[in-house]
């Protein structure tokens, strides 16, 4: 008989595999195996013990026994953004869409051809079912459908393994184990490919950092970045792998969303507009655009929008007069040798990770890191998912004297450092600093800016006097500069956090004494860059194996 393993800090212990317990903990009795419908002779006896609607002898059309034959196999539900779905009642917790590949519709079309040998329900048949049944999952209230990682309202967060059974990885304070039937509905796309069951099984971590070529400080942060991408609840930092030709970034990328949401596509190009974002965004939790050489003033506001929960308003479908909305947060990566000047704001969310140069004799083909990959993948995932349940019995207790921008991926940071004793949270504060310098660097504007305060140590006037005081390099004004006062305020304001971390705050909530009234900006060197660091916890810090010898770990 199989057993299911549940890992508690790293200690293996067997589930009962005939019982299990919903989200609330209530015993529910045996899981169902079963991922089919209903057997062709149960559910032609189901249907064909029903009274006919019209009375007599007379058959059911093809539409009520197809409703029918849907019943009998499947439940249904409505998303919280407007979707239809079926469930099995008899197999994995995957919802299926209406339509589409592997959709209810085609499946329903198999069912009826098997059930009621040689009949064929005819497409006008099929949409009356497909009519009635997205009326039955509007009786009841939306539910959350997750995709590939989601998170109860207890705190455990669940992992879809993306697998035909249905099987999926729990994480909580206590520790995580396989479950052969995920806890939530999850939803599948064509951009989604399995996961390895994670196992226990030598130093994981020391695996994965063999695996790419970046120094100590940078696979830490890496590290502590990957337990964050499967917190669904959190804003996440757009990991960005940057170097020459030939440091590995885009490997290096690919690897990375394989370990969090493996894709058969892990590496996009970017999007040509907004439509095709979010078609990419709404089928992936994790995906990283390639080779990115310059950054589009939409497409910088849409990653930022993808990093902290984006949304999307569009018609729905057969009407004139209703909506749905798609909203996300998303998981990001993305490689470049130089991206250009980059905006205020999507600095500040960038995990900036700088690769080297490959040395000829450490260069390894393609289908050989292919191989090695594969090879550790489990173990790797078995060591990850171990140090997200430690970080998630200690995060409740971790404070930050101040936060920064990215906060909650700082306290993350904060937890992963008091677990492992690392450094993790000053090295991405000091990075951040820098990407923030590289970007005014960038910015011809706000490198008039910064170079006028040194100067003057405290500027104080308004937009229309800043404009007249800064000065272009060459005297000839670039496109990006701005055009009037009123511009030249929103600029300073975008630019803001960014001179904040080189050590200039900006106050415009003062006014001049004439008889305009104009709003003052006042621009001051404060001596310094903003960090934050953890305060200390009450509890000692946990080591991520307690009490376990290691040869059990």
């Amino acid at each position: 008989m199989n057993q299911t393993t549940h890992h508690v800090n790293g200690t293996t212990r067997p589930i009962d595999p005939d019982r299990s317990t919903d989200q609330g903990g209530v015993n529910t009795g045996p899981e169902p195996v079963n991922t089919g419908p209903l057997p062709v002779n149960t559910a032609r006896a189901a249907v064909n013990k029903r009274p006919s609607a019209e009375g007599g002898d007379k058959k059911p059309s093809a539409a009520v026994r197809l409703v029918q034959l849907a019943r009998e196999c499947y439940r249904f539900v409505m998303s919280a953004d407007g979707r239809p779905y079926a469930v099995a009642l008899d197999g994995p917790n995957i919802v299926l869409p209406f339509k589409g590949r592997s959709g209810v519709r085609q499946r329903l079309a198999r069912l009826y051809a098997e059930t009621y040998e040689g009949d064929v329900a005819s497409q006008s048949a099929l949409a009356d079912a497909m009519t009635v049944l997205e009326g039955i999952a509007e009786d009841d209230d939306p539910v959350p459908v997750h995709l590939r990682v989601g998170q109860d309202d207890l705190g455990t967060i669940v992992v879809d393994l993306g697998t035909a059974d249905g099987r999926a990885v729990t994480v909580s304070a206590g520790g995580w184990h396989v479950a052969d039937r995920s806890p939530l509905l999850f939803r599948r796309s064509g951009a989604m490919a399995p996961m390895p069951a994670p196992i226990l099984e030598g130093d994981g971590l020391s695996m994965l950092h063999s695996m790419f070529n970046m120094d100590e400080p940078a696979f830490r942060q890496l590290v502590a970045w990957l337990i964050a991408a499967w917190m669904p609840n959190i804003p996440h930092p757009i990991l960005t792998f940057k170097g020459e030709q030939g440091t590995g970034k885009s490997k290096s990328a690919q690897m990375v969303v394989n370990l969090v949401d493996p894709s058969p596509a892990a590496k996009r190009s970017a999007p040509r507009d907004l439509k095709a974002w979010s078609t990419q965004a709404f089928n992936s939790w994790a995906l990283c655009l390639d080779n990115v050489s310059a950054i589009p003033g939409w497409l910088s506001d849409t990653l930022c929008k993808g990093v902290t929960g984006d949304g999307f308003v569009d018609r729905a479908l057969y009407s004139d007069d209703d909506v749905v909305v798609v909203s996300f947060r998303r998981v990001l990566a993305m490689t470049t040798i130089d991206a250009g000047a980059l905006a205020g704001d999507l600095a500040e969310r960038l995990l900036m990770l700088d690769l080297q140069l490959i040395d000829p004799d450490r260069r390894r083909t393609e289908e050989e890191l292919d191989t090695a990959f594969e090879a550790v993948r489990p173990a790797v995932l078995g060591s990850l998912f171990d140090l997200l349940a430690t970080v998630l019995n200690v995060l409740p207790n971790v404070k930050l004297e101040t936060m920064p921008r990215m906060a909650d991926f700082a306290r993350v940071l904060a937890a992963v450092d008091q677990v492992m004793g690392w450094n993790t949270l000053d090295d991405y504060l000091a990075a951040s600093a820098n990407v923030a310098g590289d970007a005014l660097e960038g910015d011809p504007f706000g490198s008039a800016v910064v170079a006028l305060v040194e100067e003057s140590g405290t500027w104080t006037g308004t937009a229309a006097m800043l404009l007249e005081h800064v000065q272009p390099p060459g005297g000839i004004r670039p496109p990006s500069w701005p055009k009037d006062a009123t511009r030249a305020g929103g600029k300073v304001k975008r630019i803001a956090p960014l001179l904040r971390t080189v050590g200039i705050t900006v106050d415009d909530t003062q006014r001049s004494q004439d008889r305009h009234r104009s709003r003052l900006l006042i621009l001051s060197r404060t001596g310094g860059s903003s960090g934050t660091t953890p305060a200390a916890s009450d509890a000692a810090p946990p080591a991520l194996w307690p009490d376990t010898p290691p040869e059990q770990r």
